[in-house]
């Protein structure tokens, strides 16, 4: 049911971007009885934008089979057309879409991106556009200009590139590429995002004198996302030597066009597989890959502390909920896009939970850790925000007003807890679109076969 009614929050992630008085409300569905669900989700977003990339960057041309098809994958398209590469759609056997067959092209600039609030496209990108020619500009969501970028831009100078940003170290800034960079040995601080890393390593094989990177920083966050970019370039025929921990080196060298069959996006299984802690019963996600460097794998190992029971059979993992939801201690260093649905399990357990080990998140699509106090302590929670993380003591929760903050992660936080407390009202639910566009029809999918 969709409704129109707003409350500006006390706390707003939003900048100076808060949306309009009037905003459209996504009644969240309650369960009350337990679920019997089997899903199989669209392709990765990370692995797609990925390979996207390293498509363009390619020496012949690449087919990516089962993509994802969302706002981000689609920005990402969107912009390497621009600097040239030709994407086609061509029919495939998926369930979400069309596969895409790349081919890549001479890069030239004199464009301007849009990045929306896509970190893979405002951090991947403008390394290529360093090998373009000529200038390209880059630049976003209103919410995209407070996302830190000041490491990308600094980094790619220092490697011999000319961007111009007015001194913002911020969206917007352009990038005069001249159709090659010289590359070479830098020392980086990527505390804020492993973004940072995983552009330079992906584009760092057409750098006239490859890379030799390092990491200064105190910690860095979400090293899967590294190790699935150092994979990608291994199965494109580039090797990536580590040396030492936050130390890679790349040489210079081709990277070659492929075959790749995307992977599920099992970090958009979470808000699933939670489900069936917070409703009970079952829910099984079908194309589980046997072995995988994406952070949502974790959630095998995950969710067993909150009390679910976890089966794996094949390419199908199956989390069925226990007597209760668990309070945690958990350190989610290299896990923060699953922290939003996890809390909202900490938020519905019989004890309470630490969850620390996640600083960093104030620096995705919004401050996730204020966004998450205000979110949960608005419907009368009790969440306190840690310089690394949450405390999160269960409260009895109370319907109202669920803000999104133009975040996917929080909007599909609100529908999990809108699952057990009635009368949860979600602002911008189509925000899940940067992800996973079929978000609204999969959950309502959930409750197929059961009774109401």
């Amino acid at each position: 049911m969709l409704i129109s009614r707003y409350s500006k929050p006390e706390f707003n992630p939003y900048g100076d971007s808060a949306p309009d008085e009037q905003a459209t409300l996504w009644q969240a569905p309650v369960s009350t009885s337990p679920l019997e669900a089997v899903l199989a989700l669209p392709g990765s977003k990370s692995l797609t934008n990925r390979e996207l990339a390293l498509s363009a960057l390619a020496d012949s041309p690449s087919l990516l089979r089962s993509p994802l098809h969302s706002r981000d994958s689609e920005l990402m398209v969107a912009a390497l057309r621009q600097l040239g590469t030709t994407i086609e759609k061509v029919p495939g056997d998926g369930d979400y879409g069309d596969d895409l067959l790349i081919t890549p092209g001479e890069l030239f600039g004199s464009t301007t991106i849009d990045c929306g609030l896509a970190g893979t496209v405002m951090r991947f990108l403008p390394p290529v556009a360093a090998l373009a020619l000529g200038p390209t500009t880059f630049d976003g969501d209103e919410g995209a200009r407070r996302r830190p970028m000041a490491t990308t831009i600094t980094s790619l100078r220092a490697l011999g590139a000319d961007i111009n940003d007015d001194g913002r170290l911020a969206l917007p800034f352009t990038v005069h590429g001249t159709g090659s960079l010289a590359g070479g040995e830098i020392t980086i601080d990527a505390s804020t995002s492993s973004q940072f890393v995983s552009g330079l390593l992906l584009a760092a094989a057409r750098f006239d004198n490859g890379l030799h990177l390092r990491h200064s920083g105190e910690r860095l966050p979400s090293m899967p996302h590294i190790e699935m970019t150092i994979e990608t370039l291994a199965n494109r025929g580039v090797e990536v030597e580590t040396p030492a921990v936050g130390e890679w080196i790349v040489r210079a060298g081709a990277i070659a066009g492929r075959e790749v069959d995307i992977e599920p996006d099992l970090s958009n299984a979470a808000p699933f597989l939670a489900a069936a802690l917070v409703a009970g019963g079952s829910v099984t996600i079908t194309g589980w890959p046997e072995s995988t460097t994406q952070v949502g794998a974790q959630l095998i190992d995950l969710l067993p502390q909150f009390g679910a029971t976890v089966i794996r059979n094949g390419d199908r993992v199956t989390v069925t909920a226990g007597e209760s939801i668990r309070g945690v201690e958990l350190e989610l260093s290299t896990s923060g896009e699953l922290v939003p649905n996890l809390v909202a399990l900490a938020a519905l357990a019989d004890s309470p939970s630490t969850i620390t080990g996640i600083g960093h998140i104030r620096h995705h699509e919004t401050d996730r850790l204020a966004a998450l106090v205000a979110e949960i302590n608005g419907l009368g929670g009790a969440v306190t925000e840690l310089e690394d993380g949450l405390r999160i003591e269960p409260r009895p929760l109370h319907g109202g007003t669920w803000r999104s903050y133009d975040d996917h992660r929080m909007a599909t936080t609100g529908a999990i807890i809108g699952l057990a407390v009635p009368g949860v009202e979600i602002e911008n639910i189509g925000t899940t679109s940067k992800t996973l566009p079929q978000f609204t029809e999969l959950w309502h999918s959930l409750f197929v076969g059961v009774a109401h």
